[in-house]
């Protein structure tokens, strides 16, 4: 139930991503002979499929090795384009690392950057993102759905703001795509992978809006391909992969998002008949991932928590990028949730193999853990009681 750190690579999209590793082998830019003709069409076709998924035009995809790559191209290449134009850049504090840290590098070259805060639920008020523009402003980049809380942000009112002075806006929509309501109209930039998708690893893409074109810096040199964006010889079976697996989520991820939202729902209405839970994000009936339960437990360290579920259910405390700290979730604390109850959050994420079977042995489970390590907590045992530190 981690299926928000990645997914497994459904049969369908490993079938067709097999031949092109052998078979069908050609350079995808080699354009003397059928083996990259062969090549380049399978890319053709993939490219429309991943771009029929988000409502953009099959030349405003541009293939990349993930959506870390296509995070630091969309705000890197947009504020070294536009840095005669301004050398401001806002992003929301509940960001994916992948935009805070190439904002970070940013502004170690000069560049201004504003964190603009999100309220209790991890949303970005219209008002506050207003308030942290400027006149220099020249992007904003605001993911789609929290890959930790699941949130999902109102791009729509946001763009309407962005575009109202002039800027520019970039959306991280690796996580929840073809779950949750997404079209490029409401962006400038955004930011896809395959792996959250039941596809490859190490592929992903960017979206460029060509009409009015966004202009871009290429982060990368080499052999031009990509119209130039991105260099390097492309990944013809992780890219097929990619198409396959874009397709795939656009015939059916509607009618999974709701079956995924029963599991979840039926998965708290167990876990949260605990004491003392509470659970981080908006209301399951808002403005959520469907897939999504983040959690924290009173009296229960999250890191023990984790470590005795970890024979029998594979969940997180929050982003695998970030699983290497110890220190409580950036983006709890950032939805102003206080130190103990960031420290002791689980995140669980449902997806395509889990049924209801699973939910209900994963509801036990927890249930039975969280009991036994507060049995063995001397602080939950005298909950309510003055303590003599």
């Amino acid at each position: 139930m981690d299926h928000h750190a990645t997914t497994p690579v459904d049969p369908r999209v490993l079938e067709a991503m097999l031949p092109y590793f052998s078979e069908h082998f050609g350079n995808a830019s080699s354009k003397a002979h059928a083996f990259g003709h062969r090549a380049g069409d399978a890319v053709d076709e993939a490219r429309r499929q991943v771009a029929a998924l988000v409502g953009a035009r099959p030349r405003e995809i541009v293939f990349t090795s993930g959506a870390t790559e296509s995070d630091n191209l969309a705000l890197k290449g947009v504020m070294h384009a536009y840095r005669e134009k301004g050398d401001h850049l806002v992003v929301a504090t509940t960001e994916h690392k992948a935009v805070l840290d190439p904002a970070t590098r940013l502004e170690r070259e000069g560049f201004r950057v504003s964190r603009v805060a999100v309220d209790a639920h991890g949303r970005v008020a219209p008002e506050a993102l207003a308030a942290a523009m400027d006149e220099g402003t020249v992007l904003v980049s605001v993911m789609l759905c929290n890959n930790e809380v699941g949130t999902v942000q109102d791009l729509p009112a946001l763009a309407e703001v962005v575009r109202g002075r002039g800027a520019l806006l970039h959306c991280d929509a690796s996580q929840g795509l073809g779950y949750v309501p997404f079209d490029v109209a409401d962006v400038d930039l955004a930011s896809f992978n395959a792996h959250k998708l039941y596809g490859p690893k190490g592929v992903g893409a960017l979206y460029v809006r060509r009409t009015p074109r966004v202009q871009l810096v290429a982060e990368q040199d080499g052999g031009g391909q990509e119209h130039g964006l991105r260099a390097g010889t492309l990944n013809v079976p992780g890219i097929v992969g990619f198409g396959a697996a874009a397709e795939l989520q656009r015939a059916e991820g509607a009618a999974e998002a709701e079956r995924l939202r029963t599991l979840r729902d039926a998965l708290f209405a167990r876990i949260g008949a605990l004491e003392a839970v509470h659970l981080n994000g908006p209301p399951l009936d808002g403005p959520r991932h469907p897939g999504n339960l983040n959690v924290s437990f009173a009296g229960v360290d999250g890191q023990g928590l984790l470590l005795a579920l970890t024979q029998e259910v594979a969940v997180s405390s929050g982003s695998a990028c970030s699983s290497a700290s110890t220190e409580p979730s950036y983006v709890l604390r950032a939805m102003g949730l206080d130190t103990d109850w960031a420290a002791s959050s689980i995140r669980f994420g449902l997806g395509r193999g889990n049924d209801r079977d699973q939910v209900e042995r994963v509801a036990d489970h927890v249930v039975a853990t969280v009991n036994r390590l507060r049995e063995n907590s001397p602080l939950w045992q005298r909950r309510g009681q003055a303590i003599d530190w």
